[in-house]
């Protein structure tokens, strides 16, 4: 991100001053590959300027006497972006940094190219962490917070380079100056980081997580045979994140050598990883620090699974929705199930989901019977 080079130019192209600087627009590369396309003023950048490095990143912004002054912007190789203030070369100042897709993941200072002061960290799926970095531009002391995606919900405690060690749930409120300051809950659950592996689900397996207690709850499904359902505990909008899908992390090899009656609650996490929530643990007596399993399928779903760094789980799946809910609605999502090959007994699903979709196949076909 550095804004100097200090390998020996190889090419100038471009008018050269008396003494065979570069002067005027000029487009400089140097021994590392990396390029510099500017204006110069007898061999010092002075004007608006662009690197191009060479992993494909780029810099530009406004050279004064050789150094990168004012607003800049570093491009990364992914397309992410950095909007900063550089002084002399070096950020210094209020930044912003977005990923390719446009999402801010950083707000805050830098300090000599480090963060420094309070700074916000953003994920994707809508939760953030808020705290003061120490010297080295880490999340890590023991006042750091992860606010949930409803900007208000926090985990407010202890963390290390932004992953969650110690923390009481917390309300989000700002002061008058607009500057962010936590209400803790009194006498409130301890949350600690407790990542599931391929046989452990987690240490405290009936402590709720604050945020999806808040707005789903369990009960008999209003699909025939379904058995239990997830349902809205209140309104909620289009895109709101509702419960979260965690448990233990087994390989797809394991799901797929495996009888398939055992798979009644595996989802797909990524390539390498599938999450599973394995008898007795589907029973809420004997787990509900997450409830994303509970959701059942409709081929017209009102929710979708996403991906979500969870602060207590890490990365798992969340389920969100695809359009406004009403209290008290029943939360479903599309399984996603191979319906072909089919057998004579239809494809691999429970029975109540088999007969779901008989009843939609004929659905979709009764307008062209008539």
């Amino acid at each position: 991100m550095d804004s100097d080079d200090d390998n020996l130019e190889e090419v100038v192209g471009g008018p050269l001053d008396d003494d065979g600087q570069p002067h005027g627009f000029c487009t400089v590369t140097y021994s590392s590959s990396d390029r510099f396309e500017g204006h110069f003023t007898h061999g010092e950048k002075n004007g608006k300027g662009k690197f191009f490095f060479f992993d494909g990143s780029t810099l530009e912004g406004f050279y004064v006497d050789d150094a990168l002054q004012g607003q800049g912007l570093y491009t990364y190789e992914d397309g992410g972006v950095l909007h900063g203030t550089y002084v002399d070369g070096e950020l210094n100042g209020p930044a912003q940094e977005f990923n390719g897709e446009g999402d801010l993941m950083f707000k805050g200072q830098y300090k000599d190219n480090n963060r420094c002061g309070e700074c916000w960290v953003y994920y994707p799926d809508g939760g953030c962490v808020f705290g003061c970095v120490n010297e080295d531009g880490e999340m890590t002391g023991v006042s750091v917070a992860y606010i949930y995606p409803d900007g208000h919900t926090a985990l407010y405690g202890s963390f290390v380079d932004g992953e969650l060690i110690e923390a009481r749930l917390a309300a989000l409120i700002s002061n008058e100056s607009g500057r962010p300051r936590f209400e803790i809950a009194p006498d409130g659950a301890v949350y600690s980081y407790d990542k599931s592996t391929s046989t452990c689900i987690g240490t405290h397996t009936l402590l709720p997580d604050p945020y999806e207690s808040q707005r789903v709850f369990v009960a008999d499904s209003t699909i025939k045979g379904a058995g239990q359902g997830l349902f809205a505990k209140t309104d909620a909008e289009m895109d709101t994140v509702m419960a979260f899908y965690n448990g233990v992390r087994i390989t797809h090899s394991e799901v797929d050598s495996r009888d398939w009656a055992l798979n009644g609650n595996t989802i797909s996490l990524d390539e390498d990883t599938v999450i599973d929530v394995p008898q007795p643990f589907d029973q809420t007596e004997r787990y509900r620090a997450s409830l994303g399993h509970k959701a059942n399928h409709s081929f017209t779903p009102n929710c979708k699974y996403d991906p979500f760094v969870h602060p207590r789980f890490g990365p798992i799946k969340c389920i969100r929705t695809l359009r406004a809910v009403q209290k008290d609605e029943e939360l479903t999502v599309a399984y996603g199930y191979d319906h072909e090959p089919m057998g004579k007994n239809g494809p691999e699903a429970p029975d109540w989901y088999k007969q779901e979709l008989v009843l939609f196949q004929q659905r979709q076909a009764a307008p062209t019977d008539q």
